[in-house]
C-alpha cells in the first residue's frame, strides 16, 4: 500500500535546500558533516510545511545527482531523517516525508498558539492581542439588545447585516471614497474575504501577482486554490513598492489578479505614498489587472505625525481596477472574525451569489457588535488603545533587540505591528526552529516568500509588553548562539519552555 500522497522532485528539493545553503553560509565557527547538513535541511523543511507531510522523496541516486553529493552522503541523512521519525520508507515504495509521533502536524501558515501554551511560550508568530475592554463587552451587550428584530429571521444574509454594510460604506465615504452599502460583502475575516475573491477571480493555473516578501497565509491560500503566484520584489527599506517591476510584471504575465498591501505591509511595515498608489491603480487597470489592496493594517498609524494616504480606491473612481478588503482582527479583536470586500455592485452580487456554497453569512451578534462600534464611541476608544499599546510594544521590542542583537538589521516602521529582521547572516529557519525549543516562536522569513526567498530574515510582531519583551529578545539571543555555535544542527538543542 503507498503510504505517500504527494511528490517533491530532485530540481525542487535542491533549491530548497539551496536557498537554506545560501543563507547559512555565515554561521560559521563549525562544521557539520554533510550527511548531518542534508537531513537537518529536509527536516527544516517538513516543520515549516514547505515540504508537506507524506511527500514522495527522490530516490537516493537521484537526489545525490542533483545535489551534487555522494550516493552515502544522502542514504546516511535518509536513515538520520529515519531515525528521528522524520521518514518512513517501504521497499518498492521508496521514501515519504512523516512526523515523528506525538507531535503536531505542521502547517504552512501562521496558527495561533493554543492559549494553553502561553504561559510557557512567548508568541512572536501570530498577531493577536487581548480584546479591547470594557468597549468590546460594551458593544456586546448592545449587540444583546439589538438582537431581536433579527431572531425572527433565518439569520443568514450572504452579503452582510444591512446595518454594518451602512456603516463600513459610511466609513469609507467619510475616508474620501464614495460608496454604498451594495458595494460591501462582509465575510468571515479579511481571509474570508481574500479566499472569496480568489475563487471568483482566479480560476486554477492563472497568475497571481504578489509582493515579495508577502502575507504568508494569503500566499498559501493563493497556492491552495491553484494560484501560479508571480512575486514582484519591494524596494528597499520602507520605500514601497518597487513600481518598475510591477510594470515589467503586468506586462510579461499578465497577472488575472494582485494582492498587494499598501498600508503597513505585512511583513515589512511598508506604507506606500500617494504617489506610488496612483501609479500602481493606473498600471494595473492598463493590463487588465484586478488589484486587491489589504487594508487589515490601515487603523494602525503608531506615530502622530503621520498623515496616512488615501485609500487605493480612491485612485479608481470608476471602480474597474480595485477591490478593497478590510477587517477588525488587527485594530480591535481576531476572535470578532469580521472582514469585508469593497467592490462595484456587480462584483458584490457575484460574491454573494458564489456565497451559497460556502458559508451562507457571517454571525449576525458579531456584525451587530461591529456595528455597534463603528456608529458609536467604541470604534476609535479601541483602536486608539490599540495603537498606544503596539507603539509601547513596538519601541521596548527595537531597544531591546539594539542591546542584545546589535547586528540584526532592521528599518523601524511607522505603523502595523511587524518588524521585518535580517538575522545577521544566519538562517530564519534555523533561529525559527532553535526559538521553538527554547520557548519563544517565530516565523521565518522563507514563511513570506517564493521558492525559498529570504532565508535571511523572520518577522517580528509588536504583541508582547513590558519584561516579557526583554525575555522574548533574550530566548532569541540564545536561539542565535545556537545557530552561529551549530548546536541546532547537531540536534543537541534541549527544548527548555520558560514560564
Amino acid at each position: 500500500m503507498v503510504q505517500w500522497t504527494s511528490a517533491v522532485g530532485a530540481p525542487q528539493l535542491s533549491r530548497l535546500l539551496a536557498s537554506q545553503r545560501a543563507a547559512t553560509a555565515a554561521d560559521a565557527g563549525h562544521r557539520v558533516p554533510a550527511y548531518r547538513s542534508l537531513a537537518d535541511g529536509v527536516r527544516l523543511l517538513v516543520l515549516e510545511g514547505r515540504i508537506p507531510v507524506a511527500a514522495r522523496l527522490p530516490a537516493e541516486r537521484e537526489l545525490a545527482a542533483a545535489l551534487r553529493v555522494s550516493r552515502t552522503t544522502v542514504a546516511a541523512a535518509f536513515e538520520a531523517l529515519r531515525s528521528e521519525g522524520f521518514l518512513a520508507s517501504r521497499r518498492g515504495s521508496g521514501s515519504w516525508t512523516a512526523v515523528p509521533a506525538g507531535k503536531p502536524l505542521p502547517t504552512r501558515g501562521l496558527e495561533p498558539l493554543p492559549p494553553e501554551s502561553a504561559g510557557s511560550v512567548i508568541d512572536l508568530a501570530c498577531a493577536t492581542f487581548l480584546a479591547p475592554e470594557p468597549h468590546l463587552t460594551d458593544a456586546f451587550q448592545g449587540a444583546v439588545s439589538d438582537l431581536a428584530p433579527y431572531t425572527d429571521t433565518h439569520g443568514n444574509y450572504p452579503g452582510g447585516l444591512p446595518a454594518l454594510r451602512e456603516a463600513l460604506a459610511a466609513r469609507y465615504t467619510a475616508r474620501g471614497v464614495p460608496t454604498m452599502p451594495e458595494q460591501i460583502m462582509v465575510t468571515t475575516g479579511a481571509m474570508g474575504a481574500v479566499a472569496a475573491l480568489a475563487r471568483l477571480l482566479v480560476p486554477r493555473s492563472e497568475r497571481v501577482a504578489v509582493e515579495h516578501p508577502s502575507y504568508a497565509n494569503v500566499l498559501h491560500l493563493l497556492r491552495d486554490a491553484g494560484a501560479r503566484l508571480v512575486p514582484v520584489p519591494m524596494a528597499d527599506g520602507l520605500a514601497g513598492w518597487d513600481l518598475p517591476a510591477w510594470r515589467q510584471a503586468f506586462r510579461e504575465s499578465a497577472p488575472r489578479m494582485a494582492y498587494v498591501i499598501a498600508d503597513y505591509h505585512n511583513p515589512t511595515g511598508a506604507l506606500a505614498p500617494d504617489d506610488q498608489r496612483r501609479e500602481m491603480v493606473a498600471a494595473a487597470r492598463a493590463a487588465g489587472t484586478v488589484l486587491v489592496a489589504d487594508e487589515s493594517m490601515t487603523d494602525l498609524t503608531l506615530d502622530e505625525d503621520v498623515e496616512l494616504p488615501r485609500p487605493m480606491a480612491a485612485f479608481d473612481p470608476g471602480g474597474s481596477a480595485v477591490i478593497t478588503v478590510g477587517s477588525v482582527s488587527k485594530a480591535v479583536w481576531a476572535g470578532l472574525r469580521i472582514g469585508w470586500v469593497r467592490a462595484a455592485p456587480e462584483v458584490i452580487r457575484s460574491l454573494v451569489a458564489a456565497r451559497v456554497y460556502a458559508d451562507l453569512g457571517s454571525p449576525v451578534l458579531e456584525q451587530l457588535a461591529v456595528a455597534r462600534l463603528m456608529t458609536g464611541d467604541g470604534w476609535e476608544a479601541a483602536v486608539a488603545a490599540r495603537r498606544a499599546g503596539a507603539r509601547e510594544n513596538r519601541d521596548a521590542l527595537v531597544a531591546a533587540l539594539h542591546d542584545r542583537l546589535p547586528d540584526w538589521e532592521f528599518t523601524v516602521p511607522r505603523g502595523g505591528l511587524t518588524l521585518w529582521t535580517r538575522t545577521g547572516g544566519l538562517s530564519g529557519s534555523r533561529i525559527a526552529d532553535a526559538g521553538e525549543r527554547i520557548g519563544v516562536r517565530v516565523p521565518a522569513g522563507t514563511r513570506f516568500g517564493v521558492d525559498g526567498a529570504f532565508e535571511g530574515y523572520v518577522r517580528l510582531l509588536f504583541t508582547v509588553a513590558g519584561p516579557v519583551v526583554d525575555e522574548a529578545v533574550a530566548r532569541l539571543a540564545k536561539a542565535a548562539d545556537l545557530v552561529r555555535t551549530g548546536a541546532v544542527a547537531d540536534g543537541d538543542v534541549p527544548r527548555t519552555y520558560v514560564a
